[in-house]
């Protein structure tokens, strides 16, 4: 990667990959040889939602939340091809696409290598992710392909408001014709825990401080303020996660591999149909990049939280979840790299 490429892209960012093979060597370690900690962290549950991993989760998705500015959604209307193209590839391609590929390869290409029950719950991880693009994650791949920031705000604010509609009933939908029962409850409880309440809550700081103390401070010194905290909510819950996960991934390491095969082929496809279809209808390149990154990329924290809700910190389903927040950010900084070195495809732009 260039020095260009990894500006705006935070330490910990930038080395996300290697840190999560840090934490799950360290979960695993845990679960082999204090497996009382991972006992002790099992008792705190309540309607099937672990405590210490919800809270975890919101220490991660809530200073995501305060980044988006709902308010930008009244500049809908100035160039809406870019939201078409978004709205369409993540919410009518992406799932079904991640849904095929996956099934393909866990119960076709590796059949003899995933027992039935494996491959059911790793391709409900899979739906999972499938079910949820990106929130956060975006605002620095769009940073790092010189995205339009304005541009980049709608599109998160108007797809975490599709999240709230979507979300279910895809996921349910998908899950049934796996033949793998999920509760209407449990699935609603979990958008509410891990979308609505970090939501509002982000809503609402970010408004209260703008009021006060104004939007330039707010921006270059209140959110800053938060910016590790994402990440080290999300290694720590790896740690978590893994520690429960130990037995499962000693005895098939393989897996790993395994999963991240569909979910990296998926990232691909999904990038090139938002890609090509920005390229197709003359939009400028600082909207088309952006327009990629966020289907191409996941909302992993909703992902691996539902997984969690639903099957389990144990489960199959959770650990695919993990798998593509191992896979996302490799590929995703070479996809960075194919989309600024495709810049010229693209048609110039006062921004561009």
């Amino acid at each position: 990667m260039s020095n260009e490429q990894t500006q705006g892209i935070g330490f910990f960012q930038k080395y996300l990959t290697l840190w999560v093979a840090i934490c799950m060597a360290v979960g695993v370690l845990i679960g082999k040889f204090m497996p009382v900690i991972p006992k002790f962290f099992g008792r705190f549950e309540y309607a099937n939602v672990s405590i210490p991993t919800a809270i975890l989760i919101w220490v991660m998705i809530y200073p995501m939340m305060m980044k988006v500015d709902f308010q930008s959604i009244k500049n809908v209307r100035k160039s809406p091809k870019g939201l078409y193209v978004t709205w369409i590839t993540n919410w009518i391609i992406k799932p079904f696409t991640m849904y095929a590929i996956a099934s393909f390869f866990l119960f076709i290409v590796f059949k003899n290598l995933i027992t039935p029950e494996l491959a059911k719950e790793y391709l409900a991880g899979a739906v999972l992710l499938g079910a949820a693009p990106c929130t956060a994650m975006v605002f620095v791949w769009s940073q790092l392909t010189k995205g339009n920031p304005a541009y980049t705000i709608v599109q998160v604010a108007t797809n975490d408001i599709i999240i709230l509609i979507a979300f279910v009933p895809i996921v349910k939908f998908l899950l049934g014709v796996s033949n793998i029962s999920v509760p209407w409850n449990t699935l609603i409880l979990s958008v509410v825990l891990f979308v609505v309440i970090p939501l509002s809550a982000g809503i609402l700081t970010r408004m209260n401080i703008t009021k006060k103390r104004g939007l330039k401070y707010f921006e270059n010194e209140f959110l800053p303020k938060f910016d590790n905290a994402t990440i080290i909510g999300l290694l720590l819950m790896l740690i978590l996660l893994f520690s429960f996960q130990g037995e499962v991934i000693l005895n098939n390491p393989l897996h790993i591999i395994l999963i991240a095969v569909p979910l990296t082929i998926q990232t691909f496809l999904i990038f090139f149909i938002a890609y090509i279809a920005c390229k197709t209808l003359k939009l400028p390149y600082n909207i088309a990049a952006p327009a990629g990154m966020i289907g191409a990329s996941n909302f992993f924290e909703l992902a691996v939280a539902v997984a969690i809700a639903l099957f389990g910190m144990d489960s199959p389903a959770a650990l695919a979840t993990v798998v593509g927040v191992l896979t996302e950010v490799p590929v995703m900084l070479l996809l960075v790299k194919i989309a600024n070195n495709t810049k010229h495809w693209f048609p110039k732009s006062k921004n561009n």
